[in-house]
C-alpha cells in the first residue's frame, strides 16, 4: 500500500483538486492514520462508517480492518475517484449531507461506530446530529479545529468551558488523542487540528429533563462576563427576585460565572427552575 503522501500525490497528479467551499484538505501523514486508527473501535462485527473520507487516503486502511463499510461524501466527483480508487474493498459510498445521515438507516438497530475529518464549517452541528442517535452508536473518532477539540473537552473553570463543552460531555467521555499539524495536510491548513475519541454513554446520575436542561445552561452562557443571577435573569426571563430565591435553594451562589458551575450544579439548578 502506498503511504498517504504518495497516495495523495498521485491522485492529485491524476486531477484530483481539494474544494475550498467546502473546506477541503488532504491527510498526508501515515502517523496521524495510524493514531486515528488504533483510537477507534474496529471490528468487522461492529457497524463502521465514515464521514468524509475525501480521496480515501484514511478509508483505504479503515476498510482493510473491515469486511464491510460505509463512506458518506458530499462532493460527487470525489466519489467517483474513490470508487476507482477502493474497488478492491466492500465499501457502500453514500451521496449525502452529514447532518441528513440517519445511522439506523445504515445498520438498523445495532450499536456502530463513526471516523471522521469533520467539516470545520459545521463541525458543532454535526456532532450533535450524532450525538441525538446514541442509540445506535457507540462511539467517534473525529478530527476538528484544535480550537473547537479544547472547547469539547474543556472542564468548568477553564476559559474555553462552553455550552459545546456541557453538550457533548452530558452524552459522552472525551478523550484527546493526538494534535494534528498543517504539515500533515495538503493543502495546508491555517490552523491545527485535534483528534478526539468520544465514547457515547449517559452522564452518572443524569436524571434532570434535558430540553429544560439545556435551556438552564444555554441562558448561564449567554452573557459569560456577567454574574450567574444576572445572565439567568436575561436568559430565562424570569424576575430577579424569583432567579435569586431559586439559586439560594439550589445552595449556588449568584455571584458565580457560569464557566465555574459542573455539569452536576446545572442539573440542580434545572430541578429548581423546572421541578
Amino acid at each position: 500500500m502506498e503511504n498517504a503522501a504518495e497516495y495523495i500525490r498521485r491522485l492529485v497528479r491524476g486531477g484530483a483538486r481539494a474544494h475550498k467551499s467546502l473546506g477541503q484538505v488532504f491527510l498526508i501523514s501515515d502517523r496521524v492514520i495510524e493514531g486515528i486508527v488504533t483510537a477507534s473501535t474496529l471490528n468487522p462485527d461492529i457497524p463502521l462508517v465514515e464521514i468524509g473520507p475525501g480521496l480515501g487516503v484514511l478509508t483505504r486502511v479503515l476498510a482493510s480492518n473491515m469486511e464491510k463499510m460505509w463512506a458518506v461524501e458530499l462532493d460527487s466527483h470525489k466519489i467517483d475517484t474513490l470508487k476507482k480508487e477502493l474497488q478492491g474493498f466492500s465499501i457502500d459510498f453514500i451521496h449525502q449531507d452529514a447532518l441528513e445521515l440517519n445511522l439506523r438507516e445504515l445498520w438498523g438497530d445495532r450499536k456502530g461506530y463513526l471516523v471522521g475529518n469533520l467539516p470545520y464549517y459545521i463541525t458543532s452541528p454535526l456532532i450533535m446530529h450524532f450525538l441525538d442517535q446514541e442509540d445506535v452508536l457507540s462511539g467517534m473518532t473525529i478530527m476538528v479545529q484544535k480550537e473547537v477539540a479544547d472547547r469539547i473537552a474543556a472542564r468548568p473553570g477553564s476559559k474555553a468551558y462552553g455550552v459545546l463543552s456541557v453538550a457533548v460531555q452530558i452524552s459522552a467521555q472525551v478523550t484527546k488523542v493526538m494534535d494534528v499539524m498543517p504539515s500533515d495536510f495538503w493543502p495546508q491548513p491555517k490552523v491545527t487540528s485535534s483528534v478526539l475519541r468520544l465514547d457515547l454513554r449517559s452522564y452518572p446520575g443524569f436524571d434532570a429533563d434535558k430540553k429544560s436542561f439545556f435551556r438552564v445552561v444555554k441562558a448561564a452562557f449567554s452573557q459569560r462576563r456577567k454574574t450567574l443571577g444576572n445572565s439567568l435573569t436575561a436568559g430565562l426571563g424570569l424576575e430577579k427576585g424569583v432567579i435569586l430565591k431559586r439559586m439560594s435553594e439550589a445552595g449556588i451562589s449568584d455571584g458565580r460565572r457560569a464557566e465555574s458551575l459542573s455539569i452536576e450544579e446545572f442539573q440542580v439548578l434545572t430541578k429548581v427552575f423546572f421541578p
